[in-house]
């Protein structure tokens, strides 16, 4: 087990590396110079040259690398072009909205697309097994921004019971912090509960077809205990697997969601900046989002041993 995670770590720092060869490169190789295109049209050459400095693109790109990888162990994630304030300051400040909208997002897909997957497998072949077919065509074809305005002209504008957009921090009460995120957890989590709960079911179904388990219902095993102690154990993995890269995946891409709903969280704030083509804050969200992903990626992996005790490394 020391050995496998001492692989893994070793593998995620090399993958660290590659994202931020990329990302490094993805600003200083880009057409056109940098300097330019946030300066502006109307910028003289001694704005563009003073941009240039800040930025250190006069230095040679090993030496960018090596002063921008630095900074970065260092907690300096650079300064906003535009907003002038340290990077990571806004980061921070955008960051309660999208873990609150990503958090809530999860527990709502797995409890109820874990549940869902269950009982199709179950009764596979009756009505909720058709409704989850039916359910996921649905939520597979049709974009979250048409969800989300569907939702906001039904429950928000018709029926007066939601608020339409905006976010409140959980400081101000949960009760209102809650509210405004009812709506955009319900549009981001419809299609992750098809997902979990389709992968729940195929898994469910392998396991539920192989002998033992028609032994444990021979002896008379009563249906919760086939389902979750003995099923739901085995079909684990998958189904854990899945969960890790549906959140790995929320955390990245809540940005559409966060637009149509005008929470003010990571999402928005990348927008922001690609539109003020402020690269610092591009950079640092993706070095940030693809280590999360890493992260969680090797706890999935590891996690694996405590569903499954059979799967060692």
């Amino acid at each position: 087990m020391f050995t496998y995670v001492l692989r893994r770590l070793v593998s995620t720092i090399a993958v660290m590396a590659m994202v931020g060869i990329f990302v490094f490169l993805l600003l200083r190789l880009a057409p056109g110079d940098p300097a330019a295109m946030i300066a502006g049209r109307s910028a003289t050459e001694e704005m563009i040259a003073g941009i240039r400095e800040q930025l250190g693109l006069n230095d040679p790109l090993p030496v960018q690398f090596i002063h921008w990888v630095r900074d970065m162990l260092g907690g300096d994630f650079g300064t906003s072009i535009f907003a002038g304030r340290p990077v990571l300051e806004l980061i921070s400040q955008r960051l309660e909205p999208t873990l609150s909208l990503s958090i809530l997002t999860m527990i709502l897909a797995v409890t109820v697309g874990v549940s869902f997957g269950i009982l199709a497998a179950w009764r596979t072949g009756g009505f909720v097994d058709r409704l989850l077919t039916a359910f996921s065509a649905f939520s597979y074809s049709v974009p979250v921004f048409v969800i989300g305005y569907f939702l906001i002209y039904f429950l928000a504008i018709r029926v007066h019971v939601l608020p339409v957009q905006g976010y409140v921090p959980i400081q101000s009460g949960v009760g209102p912090w809650f509210g405004h995120l009812i709506l955009p957890t319900l549009t981001l989590g419809l299609g992750f509960i098809a997902f979990i709960a389709r992968v729940t079911r195929a898994s469910m179904l392998e396991v539920l077809s192989e002998d033992y388990m028609r032994t444990a219902a021979a002896k008379g095993a009563s249906s919760y205990s086939m389902l979750f102690h003995h099923a739901l154990k085995n079909a684990g993995v998958p189904i854990l697997t899945v969960i890790g890269i549906s959140f790995a995946y929320l955390i990245g891409g809540v940005v559409l969601t966060e637009t149509v709903f005008n929470i003010p969280g990571i999402g928005r704030l990348v927008v922001d900046a690609i539109n003020n083509r402020d690269y610092p804050i591009i950079q640092s969200v993706l070095i940030l989002t693809s280590g999360l992903y890493v992260l969680i990626n090797l706890i999935v992996d590891l996690a694996y041993t405590l569903i499954d005790p059979r799967i060692r490394y």
